[in-house]
């Protein structure tokens, strides 16, 4: 975060430079000077710094070029003490050699927006981490709280405690800064929705039934730019929905769970909006019926994967084709435009 350490190594791999510099784009590019001439690649790690490092030093005409975490750590494995410099010294022969992967840095706007879903997400799992230390708390003294709504909880707990002053000044304080984190929740909310309702993109992604306002925008954000996947079932993968695989000779050759990388809040949208589509969707659809019928020879459990693999593939192709959704193919188009426009003004008047 303070500081940052450089390396540079040439094309035979001698060390020419090792110094720890502050972490500011200024600065590394002056320590880079004597070599501005030569220099081929300017590699760094991703980070939490990195939204910011990067464009910068593209600014200053520095051939950066942002690297996988999980490549690089596994490829500095290898070395048997883990320092800055040891780190800085390993990045630089990656970069030498060209066994390295590339992570896209998101525009601007983007990292907003993913702001938002990050914050909204934060406020609930609080939110419910508070009701749950409150029902835990209430089942020291035998009370347990099985069939009360979330509307009905406050009022129900209050008069559960009433009778114990302590115990009720405690659980009050607990359920203001309940209703404090849900109001909060609440706004983010909306906005996540009102930005959905504005965005022709995200309008379209939930016309597939189950993909709601959160699965919209969070596979937008992720994805960023599709012409970054050549072909619309890479994008699967990245969201680790694909299954892993380990071969050795002719012996083993293993097909395993899904590999779950990428971002884990895309993969979870997408998986609900996968089991939504499976269990609530009453219509005729011919994803839910491929679905359907791969959980007769298979487990629903599967299933849900494979449709939430197949959902990433089809929005993705959405987005590049500029097409529309059609599960019915015996449905009009007049008939598609009215369930659209039915679901915007169920999602604007839900919230308004």
């Amino acid at each position: 975060m303070d500081e940052t350490a450089v390396c540079v190594v040439d094309d035979k791999g001698q060390v020419a430079l090792e110094v720890a510099v502050v972490t500011d784009p200024e600065t590394i590019k002056a320590a880079l000077a004597p070599y501005l001439g030569r220099l081929r690649r300017l590699g760094h790690e991703a980070g939490s710094l990195s939204p910011w490092l990067h464009p910068e030093l593209l600014k200053l005409g520095l051939p950066a070029v942002c690297l996988e975490t999980l490549h690089v750590r596994a490829a500095l494995k290898a070395q048997r003490n883990k320092t800055d410099r040891a780190d800085a010294l390993g990045i630089a022969h990656i970069m030498r050699t060209g066994w390295f992967r590339k992570a896209h840095i998101k525009s601007e706007a983007c990292y907003r927006l993913r702001l938002l879903l990050t914050h909204r997400r934060n406020l609930k799992r609080k939110f419910l981490d508070l009701e749950n230390a409150i029902r835990h708390s209430l089942k020291v003294f035998g009370i347990r709280l099985n069939r009360v709504g979330r509307g009905g909880f406050a009022q129900a707990v209050r008069e559960a405690v009433a009778h114990d002053a302590l115990v009720s000044e405690l659980i009050d304080a607990m359920l203001n800064a309940r209703a404090a984190l849900w109001k909060e929740y609440c706004r983010l909310h909306d906005l996540v929705v009102r930005l959905v309702a504005g965005h022709e993109l995200c309008r379209r992604f939930m016309q597939i039934p189950g993909v709601g306002p959160i699965a919209a925008l969070s596979f937008m954000t992720a994805v960023d730019d599709p012409s970054r996947f050549k072909r619309s079932r890479d994008v699967a993968a990245y969201f680790g929905l694909t299954s892993r695989r380990w071969q050795s000779g002719s012996s083993i050759d293993v097909k395993g769970r899904i590999s779950k990388a990428g971002d884990g809040d895309v993969r979870r949208a997408l998986y609900e909006a996968a089991s939504a589509l499976l269990t609530r969707y009453k219509k005729k659809d011919k994803v839910k019926a491929w679905g359907l019928a791969l959980a007769k020879r298979s487990s629903h459990r599967k299933a849900t994967v494979a449709v939430a693999r197949k959902l990433a593939v089809i929005m993705h192709a959405m987005w590049t084709g500029g097409t529309f959704y059609c599960g019915d193919p015996d449905a009009s188009a007049a008939e598609m435009r009215d369930d659209a426009a039915a679901k915007q003004r169920k999602l604007l008047g839900a919230y308004a």
